[in-house]
């Protein structure tokens, strides 16, 4: 992987396929994530399975995989009786799980790895991630991200995802943690329309990145599609930085019936769309699969 180019050179060049749902592929596999770790839990119990559900994107046509790492935090971890240094070494093993998947691909093209760094309300596992304004200052929430984000990049990924982040408050804190660590992110806001889910304006919350040299690309994931449609062009705009989208299916989850209702509105036909308004990062978030990501490689190979 020493010769992989820089990920902001491979932008600057044009469109890369970033990997689907980990959390729909490794259910897909038969394994149980009804637990606040999530996916996170089987970075203890089952880092295989992490691997194998990375390598079925990387076949499927993504160049870059995001890691289990979502919902790993310290605070988190110990709540399951794991310790500091523990946890350490599974931050770590995100990346490295990503790392083999990708040699195992024994592909000649560039793959990257992502180190997903998931918002404060992932932690809390109670939902807020989807409302944010959590009641801590900006300050508050950088020392809680800070920590975790230097072992992250200690393991040396290609780039840091501060993704599905629901307010601006939180965007200013990973912006003051990202600084210094020597690896670049990517910033992706969670989405409801022309806002933020916690009600921020998407162009003042898109404009927060615009200076931020750290950041190579800004934009949405875990939406719909519908919403990203709108915000691909914004984020372009705003800060002239290459653009990260990669919504849900469109379907709707039913927290009653414990089920998935609807339809995908997932579509070939809004990558070209996203392509054209200024997306270099393109896949796809929560049931969106290895099939979906196939598709997303083939338009993005044409429009090369």
């Amino acid at each position: 992987m020493s010769s992989t180019p820089a990920l902001a050179e491979a932008l600057a060049d044009g469109a890369v396929v970033l990997d689907g749902g980990m959390s729909n592929q490794l259910a897909s596999a038969g394994h149980d994530l009804s637990d606040e770790l999530w996916s996170a839990r089987l970075l203890a119990e089952d880092p295989e399975a992490v691997t194998a559900a990375h390598l079925a994107y990387f076949e499927a046509g993504a160049d870059v995989a995001i890691t289990a790492s979502y919902q790993a935090t310290f605070e988190g971890f110990a709540r399951r009786g794991i310790g500091r240094e523990e946890a350490t070494g599974l931050l770590t093993l995100s990346v490295e799980c990503a790392r083999e998947a990708a040699r195992r691909t024994g592909a000649s093209r560039p793959l990257w790895v992502a180190a997903s760094v998931g918002p404060y309300g992932a932690m809390l596992a109670d939902g807020s991630e989807y409302r944010g304004r959590y009641g801590l200052t900006v300050r508050e929430l950088e020392r809680f991200h800070r920590p975790r984000m230097e072992v992250l990049a200690a393991a040396t990924p290609d780039v840091l995802a501060l993704e599905t982040i629901p307010d601006t408050d939180e965007a200013g804190a990973l912006l003051r943690a990202v600084r210094g660590l020597g690896i670049p992110a990517w910033l992706s806001y969670s989405a409801s329309g022309d806002r933020t889910r916690a009600g921020q304006p998407l162009e003042e919350a898109f404009a927060l990145a615009a200076r931020a040299d750290e950041v190579i690309a800004v934009g949405v994931n875990c939406c719909t599609p519908e919403d990203a449609d709108h915000a691909v062009a914004l984020a372009a705009r705003v800060t002239g930085k290459p653009v990260v989208v990669y919504p849900n299916s469109g379907e709707t989850w039913d927290a009653g019936a414990r089920a998935w209702t609807g339809r995908s509105t997932f579509s070939a036909g809004r990558v070209r769309g996203w392509r054209a308004s200024g997306a270099r990062l393109i896949g796809g978030c929560c049931r969106v699969g290895p099939d979906a990501i196939a598709s997303v490689a083939s338009v993005l190979r044409a429009a090369r």
